[in-house]
């Protein structure tokens, strides 16, 4: 067994967390991730009102004893989100642990506090990360260039981003971006994060609530196949590299904004892609780590052999070296 900082702190048995992923992040796939040892994360905005999310809590209840926390990613939307009322029903669902992204948490902590909430925040790079502990919360998920998703707009990958931070980031801290295997696990423990955060891997397991073309894909495809769309509007997004996200990028090469640009690329349409299996209806995110995967495991096949092989690596390969 692997024992870290972030085990201890979050109650789990493995360093490993299931990426707060939208569409993905339902208690199928949260429940599964925490019976097999890790920490499960339900989606928050992923359910339509706190009252949705308030269901879809008790209905991960029914599925495991084992902790599991909430993501809620706070970013500015064309129709307001009421933030405040999702965190109200977070905290009335007795729920103890909350992964935060995209803007500063700042103004949900105090309120997350007084409920015992733990927060985990998810940076993209190592001046927020110092600005979210500052802030008080009590565990940082660094997402490196490799992620799918957001990745921020400095470029920088995980071999350096991680030590960077891990040298002035004193809390705890997941690796996120690029992990799939224990080798990943293996290297993010010795570049100083205290476990892995995952989201494409965990789509690809037998309990991830989405269609099996996807699965499939993810499967068929190599660290090549993402595309980086955004990046002109400085909001860059790693998604699949489909027919739509090269549209995209070509729309923004002939100047066109995000009013001409967002309607095909809208998260509306990526859920389609998961719900029917059509996987150029819409862009889906996805990281360069599905070069590392090779099958659909059980959650539970996938946490054990992650953690096994690198206990192994741990204890064979690398004493080895040390003469």
């Amino acid at each position: 067994m692997i024992k870290t900082r972030f085990t201890e702190m979050f109650g789990i048995k493995h360093p490993i967390v299931q990426g707060g992923m939208q569409w993905v992040g339902r208690a199928e796939l949260a429940s599964a991730v925490s019976n097999a040892g890790g920490l499960g994360i339900l989606t928050g905005l992923t359910q339509p009102t706190p009252e949705a999310l308030t269901a879809e809590i008790a209905r991960c209840r029914t599925m495991t004893s084992q902790p599991f926390g909430v993501n809620l990613t706070i970013l500015p939307t064309l129709k307001p989100v009421p933030y405040m009322e999702y965190i109200d029903a977070i905290i009335a669902s007795g729920v103890k642990i909350v992964e935060t992204a995209g803007n500063n948490p700042k103004p949900f902590l105090p309120k997350l506090k007084e409920a015992g909430v733990k927060v985990i925040h998810k940076c993209t790079s190592v001046r927020h990360g110092v600005r979210a502990e500052k802030e008080g919360v009590d565990a940082i998920s660094m997402d490196g260039f490799e992620c799918a998703g957001h990745p921020g707009e400095d470029d920088v990958p995980n071999l350096v981003l991680l030590p960077a931070a891990a040298d002035v980031i004193k809390i705890p801290m997941l690796a996120s971006g690029g992990f799939a295997d224990a080798r990943g696990l293996v290297a993010a423990l010795a570049l100083g994060c205290d476990g892995i955060n995952m989201g494409t891997r965990f789509m690809a397991t037998k309990e991830a609530p989405i269609h099996q073309n996807v699965k499939d894909k993810i499967v068929d495809s190599d660290e090549r196949s993402t595309a980086l769309i955004f990046r002109t509007l400085r909001n860059t997004s790693r998604v699949y590299g489909n027919s739509i996200a090269r549209k995209a990028i070509e729309m923004e090469h002939e100047g066109k904004g995000i009013a001409e640009i967002g309607p095909i690329v809208s998260g509306q349409k990526g859920k389609v892609v998961y719900e029917t299996g059509d996987l150029e209806h819409g862009v889906w995110s996805a990281g360069t780590c599905m070069g590392l995967i090779n099958d659909v495991p059980t959650c539970k096949e996938l946490i054990e052999r992650i953690v096994s092989e690198a206990e192994q690596m741990i204890n064979a390969r690398l004493a080895r070296m040390v003469a």
